[in-house]
């Protein structure tokens, strides 16, 4: 990312950062759904992950699913997914940019200074207004990839939106709204400041991972250095808040208990306290980390690739305005 550039041609805009993040959102999605549903179905499984359980493994589950509900189950959700992601993405990066701008002309010798503090914050504050506004869509997605595919309770992503709101009300569609504000500020402040830590002070110092957005502009980090900072900022971001997240998907389904008997036990609590007392109480510390693995995966794909998607898009608007 070039953050040393103030020419206002050389400047990325917030219509462009939304663009670039909106795209990048939906590129990522469509690979890395897959790992989605294997990291929600095994963060819903109140059994021991072990030979007996439902799921006891990445590839036990895969071929569970696939024989059990069919291959396109693995993009169960597919569509609010993706308009959780784009409407995300949107938000998230134009905001960052639009506040990353602001501080930049406010005073210089200040952000220069404390520039990782400003990115953890920005980011922290970009990704609570884009977790907000896209959260029902987060709701839907997890309610259509945790219902059984031969017992489904919705026929559709608006059937689903329709059902919860007439049978659960409104606020059925903010379930878990709570840890998820709890989780996405550190987390995006985190993925931000790691990342702009590797591409715009480790990264862009090695000739081997530098470029030039144009002749004129400040040399930035390869699309090799953006994969791999976005790698290393998503592992790092996700093992911080993984408790949370968990703690999220089983609020969400909260109401929704019936249409799952046949993946075992199922869970109802009340709120973010009663939701960890008797996750720890049942299963055991370490369950607070169910659906790590497939977890830190997808974290690591998707931040790799979000990222880089959306520095690229950038790249190729610095270039067009050269």
């Amino acid at each position: 990312m070039v953050l040393s550039v103030h020419n206002s041609a050389q400047q990325t805009t917030v219509y462009e950062a939304a663009i670039a993040g909106g795209l990048a959102g939906a590129v990522t999605r469509a690979v890395a759904q897959p790992l989605d549903v294997l990291k929600i179905r095994f963060q819903l499984q109140l059994e021991p992950i072990e030979n007996g359980s439902k799921y006891s493994s990445l590839l036990q589950a895969v071929a569970s699913i696939v024989k059990e509900e069919g291959l396109f189950t693995l993009w169960s959700g597919h569509i609010p997914a993706q308009l959780l992601s784009i409407t995300y993405g949107v938000l998230q990066f134009s905001v960052f940019e639009k506040l990353t701008q602001v501080c930049q002309n406010s005073d210089q010798q200040f952000y220069k200074t404390h520039r990782h503090w400003i990115n953890f914050t920005n980011g922290g504050v970009a990704a609570t207004v884009g977790t907000v506004v896209s959260y029902p869509f987060d709701t839907i997605r997890t309610r259509l990839i945790a219902e059984q595919k031969t017992k489904k309770a919705y026929k559709g992503f608006t059937n689903a939106i329709t059902c919860m709101v007439k049978t659960e009300g409104p606020a059925a569609l903010f379930k878990g709204l709570t840890p998820t504000l709890g989780q996405i500020a550190p987390h995006a402040g985190i993925q931000f400041a790691v990342y702009r830590l590797f591409t715009d002070t480790i990264f862009n110092k090695i000739s081997y991972f530098q470029r030039q957005a144009t002749l004129h502009s400040a040399v930035e980090s390869s699309l090799v250095a953006n994969l791999m900072a976005g790698s290393i900022a998503g592992l790092v971001a996700k093992t911080a808040i993984y408790p949370f997240d968990l703690m999220k998907k089983r609020l969400q389904i909260q109401g929704f208990q019936h249409y799952r008997t046949s993946f075992g036990k199922q869970m109802y609590c009340n709120g973010l306290l009663h939701c960890i007392k008797l996750t720890i109480t049942m299963e055991g510390f370490l369950a607070l980390y169910k659906g790590y693995i497939p977890s830190m995966l997808k974290a690591v794909l998707v931040s790799a690739m979000h990222f880089a998607v959306y520095d690229e898009i950038k790249h190729i608007f610095l270039k067009m305005k050269s």
